[in-house]
Order: structure tokens, then C-alpha cells, then sequence
């Protein structure tokens, strides 16, 4: 690890790099790039910025950069220019890290990332070489690409991925500890428009530890609303279980010990891929005893109180995107809550088929466990009495269903079933609510459809 005062270049290419914003994300970047070895040229619209760098000194208060300033300005790895179109091209790299400040609305305010682009576009009409563009600012999906990719080819007159380069390199720093977490990132990730650009950007970080991601800019855009909204979401659950465990007279530290310890399920990849809703003989039925629990005792839980909400909404996602088809012919594969199993306790499958049955749909549903589980009696109760309507439907003849079909519903990961989804024509649908095997390479094919990825 790097430490102020001793100046490590990596074992990669030295680069030369532009940062255009020079507050909290811009400093700590330049900073941290110039103690690698790189040579690093700050930019800013505010003098006192550039001025308080041109003396060795740090524009932000943070663990660290004063020294790491004070040493790369001194090297000469760090040195800062008031004219942006010299910086540009006197670099390889400009990274853009301006602010994104919330608009009235609640949006997001792109103005000063225009208003950067049109200066570094302008400067791109009479550079020449290849350059490359990176965006470190946080944005919405669509902004890079939508906005700020058509400024700097207007600016300067040249195409993107053709004659310069564009990138999306989020970061994933905090305050209070910036400097380590770029020295120790839990992850790094560029969104790139072409490879050239994308092998350039990731070259800036060779040797740092952590996995790489090269992916598409809108992929690079979102990951770090996906990482703020999951921060967020993990305060107000501990907040709202701590709320409740206080009004029963328990030690909430106590209880988020034991859920912490849990590296199986809890803290861990697990529920976490998008798919379809929840549902079993627990999920539904804790969480509505949970709420009840806080609502006898007057405690407001929002989060934990809207779960079952969102899990009807994403099962209206999966209606929708049947009727939308405008075809009357449904073929279900998968009937239990979960693939392997013939329980059909508040099965999501079951709630989908009820829905689409409802509205006049032609159903046929093939679940090889359930149809042997009601010839054997296990299950045959419950269907017989909660779902008779759906169990006149039911067959174990796979081939039928595929037959019968025009819009098909893969509610199981069982071989015979991917096997049989496979042989489907593209004249007809997949939705896949439960991710099969090779996925992204499925739905590149006509007629697959996956919910919610």
C-alpha cells in the first residue's frame, strides 16, 4: 500500500492525465494517480482550487491527502493549469469528476458535466491522437451516452469510439477514508465505448487489488446507484429492526449479531440476482407477521411494511409482460414456490397462473413433482381444495405443452424443461422468471424475454 511520502509508480504505463473538478472525487483522484507514478494535470473553474494545489496544499480536508499532496506537487507528478485545452492536450486521459448536484424536481443536474464536455470537445477539434474521455462524476443511466457523448462530438466535431474515446469510471470512495479506498478499491469498473479506451482507463489502476469490470458505459452508470441504494437500504433495515426489537424490550445489537454471522444467506450473493417474486410457507408469512407485530406496537417499519408491495408489483411485472404479447396461448413450466419441490404454499407461479386464468388465458402448466405428488396424495389435498381450477390444467406431458403454447413461462431450472425450451421456434416466447443456465446467451435469441434483467 502506498503511504505519503513514499511515491510507488505501478507496473504498468506511466499515463498522462487531465482531472477536470477539483472538490472531494477529483483531488483524492489526482492525488492518488500522481502517487502512482502518472502525470496528473488538475483543472478547475475555482482559482483558489487550483491556486491552494499550486502551493502543495489540498482544497478538501481528508485522512491523508494533505501529506500525499504536499509530496506529489513537490515531485512534480501533480501540477495544475487554468487553460483546460492545454490539458487536454497534453494528455492522454482527462477524467471528469465535476459535480451532480440534485435538480428541484429531484433529478439530476447535468450542467456543469455539459459544460465540461463542451470545454474538453472544443479542445478534442485541434488535438491530434487519440484521447480518452472519462467520466468519474455519478450519473443516472443514459447520461453519458445521451447528453454528454453528443457535446464533445458537437464540441469538436468527431465521433466517439472512432477519433477519441469515452469512458464511465465510477468511484467508490468514502469520505473520511478516500485515500485508502483508492488504494484498496472493492472493486474497479470501467464502462467503455470502445476496447482501446477501456484498456486505457483500467491500465490507470494496474496492480491495485480488487475485481475488474470492463462493461457497457450504462452498466458502469448504474453500479454505483446500485451500491448507494443497497448502503441505504441496509441502514433502514437495521434501523427498523432495531426499532422493533427496542419496543419488545430487546437488544437489537444482539440479534443483528447473530443475522451478521450468517454468511450463507445474509450477508452474502444470495437473493440478490433479479428475477421473479418471492414466495413459500416463511418469506410471506414472517414478514406479515413482522408488520403486525410493529403495527400492535405502534411502530412505523415503511421499509420492512412495503416488502410484500414490492413483491406484488414485480408479479404484475411478470402479467404484464404476457399481455403485452397480445397471444392467448400460455404454456407454464413450474408450478412450486421453488424448482425441485411440488409445495405450492403462496407459490408465485400459482399467483401468476390464477391472474392469467382470470383474464381469459388458455393454460396449460407442466410441474412433473406436482403431478406425481397429487396422483400420490402428498399434495393432492391442496390442490384439490385452494387451487382445483389450476390442477385440471396441470399435465405431466411436457411435449403437450410445448405444444399448446404460443407464449411460454420458465418457472424451473429442471433439465428436461431447458432442454425443451431450447427446441422452442423463434416464432414464440420464453419468459424466463428464474434465470436459466446461459441466460445472456439466450437472450440474444428472438422471442426470449427475461424479467427484470
Amino acid at each position: 500500500m502506498t503511504r505519503a511520502g513514499e511515491l510507488t509508480p505501478h507496473s504498468g504505463d506511466v499515463l498522462a492525465v487531465s482531472v477536470f473538478g477539483l472538490g472531494y472525487v477529483g483531488c483524492v483522484s489526482a492525488a492518488c494517480l500522481a502517487s502512482r507514478g502518472h502525470s496528473v494535470i488538475g483543472v478547475d473553474v475555482n482559482p483558489q482550487k487550483t491556486e491552494f494545489l499550486r502551493q502543495g496544499k489540498a482544497p478538501v480536508v481528508e485522512e491523508r491527502i494533505g501529506e500525499l499532496t504536499a509530496e506529489v506537487v513537490a515531485s512534480g507528478h501533480l501540477t495544475v493549469s487554468d487553460d483546460a485545452a492545454k490539458a487536454v492536450h497534453a494528455t492522454d486521459i482527462s477524467i471528469v469528476c465535476v459535480g451532480t448536484p440534485s435538480a428541484p424536481g429531484g433529478g439530476l443536474s447535468t450542467a456543469y458535466l455539459e459544460s465540461a464536455s463542451e470545454e474538453i470537445g472544443a479542445a478534442l477539434a485541434t488535438k491530434d491522437g487519440w484521447h480518452v474521455v472519462c467520466f468519474r462524476s455519478t450519473m443516472v443511466p443514459g447520461t453519458c451516452e445521451g447528453i454528454l457523448v453528443p457535446a464533445l462530438e458537437k464540441a469538436s466535431g468527431k465521433k466517439a469510439g472512432i477519433d477519441f474515446g469515452v469512458c464511465v469510471n465510477p468511484e467508490f470512495l468514502r469520505e473520511g477514508s478516500s485515500v485508502f479506498d483508492f488504494e484498496n478499491p472493492p472493486k474497479t469498473v470501467v464502462g467503455e465505448s470502445d476496447e482501446r479506451s477501456g484498456a486505457l482507463v483500467m491500465d490507470l489502476y494496474e496492480g491495485l487489488g480488487g475485481p475488474r469490470f470492463r462493461v457497457p458505459i450504462a452498466v458502469a452508470e448504474m453500479t454505483k446507484y446500485a451500491d448507494n441504494s443497497f448502503h441505504v437500504l441496509k441502514v433502514a433495515f437495521g434501523n427498523e429492526i432495531g426499532a422493533v426489537c427496542q419496543k419488545l424490550g430487546l437488544d437489537s445489537h444482539a440479534v443483528m449479531d447473530i443475522f451478521l454471522a450468517d454468511t450463507k444467506l445474509n450477508i452474502s450473493p444470495a437473493y440478490l440476482k433479479p428475477g421473479f417474486a418471492f414466495g413459500g410457507s416463511c418469506l410471506p408469512k414472517d414478514v406479515r407477521a413482522l408488520t403486525h407485530t410493529a403495527r400492535q406496537n405502534d411502530i412505523d417499519i415503511p421499509v420492512l411494511a412495503n416488502l410484500l408491495a414490492s413483491n406484488e408489483t414485480q408479479l404484475k411485472r411478470a402479467v404484464d409482460m404476457v399481455t403485452n404479447l397480445g397471444r392467448r396461448k400460455v404454456g407454464i413450466f413450474g408450478l412450486s414456490f421453488k424448482s425441485g419441490t411440488d409445495d405450492l404454499r403462496e407459490s408465485p407461479m400459482v399467483e401468476l397462473a390464477e391472474r392469467l386464468i382470470g383474464k381469459g388465458y388458455d393454460v396449460l402448466i407442466y410441474d412433473a413433482n406436482v403431478a406425481l405428488s397429487r396422483l400420490m396424495g402428498a399434495n393432492r389435498e391442496y390442490i384439490e381444495d385452494r387451487v382445483p381450477h389450476i390442477g385440471q390444467l396441470l399435465t405431466g406431458d411436457i411435449a403437450a405443452v410445448v405444444e399448446h403454447g404460443e407464449v411460454f413461462i420458465a418457472g424451473t431450472k429442471e433439465a428436461n424443461v431447458v432442454e425443451s425450451i431450447d427446441n422452442i421456434g423463434p416464432d414464440k416466447t420464453v419468459i424466463d422468471v428464474v434465470r436459466l443456465p446461459d441466460a445472456e446467451k439466450r437472450r440474444l435469441q428472438p422471442g426470449y424475454l427475461g424479467i427484470g434483467w
